[in-house]
């Protein structure tokens, strides 16, 4: 089965049956429905090496409009990875991944003075920009402007509440991760200590994880409730190990938090790990001495890229009814924070 056969049985030219069949938003969604039905009817299948083949030459005569990317964020300088090792490996992630496929990245502030969302988009569209990935914000529930909405978007991460394809990290898996090595190791009383903060940009997935493993490996009833800290209370933290009497912290924080725990921890004569076992979540670990996870934003870089590429070369573009999103489990990084003992029961 043709296509031209499926044109002459839908009653549409070649060109738009083509089209339909590629989702290309020129046609409108009922008629594309309707080819499709057709042509599924009849056993059409595309060759992916054909669709793959013809997405580049029809790309190759636009390549100077399409060779660039936009890199945008919500926080308040044009190039927010210069001061945040989290935000610099994403963003060596995108940078080396673009490369690879042809592309390249040029920042661009949102936020620059006298910056408007319309000055923004007339810039864009001169250039021929239709790919923006983004950094997301620093304010959890920010939203792109409706001036964005004919462009192809990525985000990473959760606190842009716009509905976009998006890369982000696996805090569900990797939380639960953590607890199965705790497990493993012979721990029976993890306890969880959860910024607010990360609380909200997880997506409420670390409080969940841990609440269900807990009930799965231990019993229904929580034996150490989680202690909520935006900022490390040594008045706080001690006397939740001394009520609790945990033999193992989670803790989900920033760099700074988790260095702030580990001084509370030495100063009051609490020894790691031999009183009690410590494994971080966060997006850096390495050169903290601890165990637990951090996050893979190389990959995520990566990904974010190719999802934009995918968007581009199928013409998806605009805010998705249905985005995807793609999520990355984090790295696990031996310590020195967590020993083998024996569980306590």
């Amino acid at each position: 089965m043709s296509i031209r056969q499926i044109a002459k049985l839908s009653g549409f030219s070649s060109a738009a049956v083509s089209l339909a069949l590629r989702n290309s938003a020129k046609i409108p969604e009922a008629t594309r429905r309707k080819i499709k039905a057709i042509a599924q009817r009849c056993g059409y299948e595309t060759d992916p090496r054909i669709t793959q083949m013809m997405g580049v030459v029809r790309l190759g005569n636009r390549a100077k409009n399409r060779g660039c990317f936009a890199v945008i964020s919500f926080y308040d300088s044009p190039r927010p990875w210069e001061n945040s090792p989290h935000l610099v490996r994403l963003y060596e992630g995108m940078s080396q991944r673009a490369g690879e496929l042809g592309y390249r990245l040029e920042p661009m502030w949102l936020r620059a003075p006298e910056m408007t969302s319309r000055r923004f988009r007339n810039i864009l569209d001169t250039r021929g920009i239709e790919g923006l990935v983004c950094f997301g914000s620093p304010n959890i529930d920010e939203g792109f402007p409706p001036e964005f909405d004919h462009y192809a978007i990525v985000t990473q991460g959760v606190s842009v509440r716009t509905m976009c394809h998006r890369v982000v990290n696996n805090a569900y898996s990797d939380t639960r991760q953590v607890l199965n090595k705790l497990y493993k190791f012979g721990y029976r009383r993890p306890g969880l200590i959860l910024s607010n903060y990360e609380h909200q940009r997880g997506a409420h997935a670390n409080l969940s994880a841990y609440l269900g493993w807990w009930e799965h490996h231990i019993g229904t009833s929580l034996a150490v409730p989680v202690l909520r800290l935006d900022t490390i209370d040594a008045k706080l933290v001690l006397g939740w190990i001394k009520t609790h009497n945990p033999d193992a912290i989670v803790i989900v924080h920033d760099a700074n938090a988790i260095a702030a725990l580990n001084a509370v921890l030495k100063e009051n004569g609490v020894r790691v790990p031999a009183d009690v076992g410590v494994a971080a979540l966060t997006p850096i670990l390495q050169g903290s001495k601890l165990s637990g996870i951090e996050e893979d934003q190389l990959l995520m870089g990566a990904w974010a890229i190719e999802l934009l590429v995918s968007r581009i070369m199928n013409r998806d573009l605009g805010i998705p009814k249905k985005p995807r999103v793609e999520m990355i489990e984090g790295i696990w990084v031996d310590g020195a924070s967590l020993r083998n003992r024996p569980p306590r029961g």
